[in-house]
């Protein structure tokens, strides 16, 4: 209650919640969600292939070997029916550009350890170098593993050499995308925002602050 000056008293105003903010679309969480059950398809067979204890635990190494092949050459095609979308294609402009923000990002957390704060556009600096490093890696992963798949393509010293590159690269990016994991666990609201489409203002204006909804980063 707040007394006025005649002495009567008159409620305190209802402060509504914010709206929450719309930070993906339906067709860009499909996709996300349709690239990383791949994903995971993909890194679980590999790990079935080069480990022993899960070879043995599955068994069926015939089996493995063709779902991991096509598991990878079905990776790239989320994002290509995503691209019919206007706001993925949005979204793949921002995460293609690396502005001076980017750069401040980047030696900011590395000195402090810690992104808090620091300001963003709707992706940051880190997010960028992982899509970046993920769509790349991916794309030479099929390749090699085409080369090992159909080994009449190429000479025995390209096959030899495609598979250096398959199996260290896989290991690079079961990293990043451990990583990748791990920074989501730690980020309840960037984990419902992909989850649901929209995020918390507080959370936009601390971890993206020059991001603005309206597309206008």
């Amino acid at each position: 209650m707040t007394p006025r000056p005649d002495g009567v008293t008159t409620p305190a105003p209802v402060r509504r919640p914010e709206r929450r903010v719309r930070r993906f679309s339906r067709a860009e969480r499909w996709v996300h969600r349709a690239t990383a059950w791949l994903m995971a398809v993909c890194v679980f067979t590999a790990a079935c292939l080069y480990l022993p204890p899960l070879s043995e635990l599955v068994g069926r190494r015939r089996l493995v070997v063709t779902v991991h092949e096509w598991s990878g050459l079905l990776l790239p095609l989320p994002l290509l029916a995503g691209v019919f979308f206007r706001a993925l294609r949005a979204d793949l402009g921002r995460l293609n550009r690396f502005g001076r923000h980017d750069w401040h990002w980047l030696r900011t957390v590395l000195r402090r350890r810690s992104k808090a704060g620091v300001p963003a556009g709707k992706f940051n600096a880190g997010q960028k170098l992982y899509a970046s490093f993920t769509a790349g890696a991916v794309l030479v992963m099929i390749g090699t593993g085409l080369l090992m798949w159909f080994t009449h393509l190429a000479p025995v010293v390209w096959r030899t050499g495609a598979t250096f590159v398959h199996d260290w690269l896989a290991l690079l990016l079961a990293a990043g995308i451990a990583g990748h994991v791990w920074m989501a666990a730690k980020d309840p609201e960037a984990r419902l925002g992909m989850r649901t489409g929209s995020v918390a203002p507080w959370w936009a204006r601390r971890e993206h602050s020059l991001w603005k909804p309206d597309g206008r980063d």
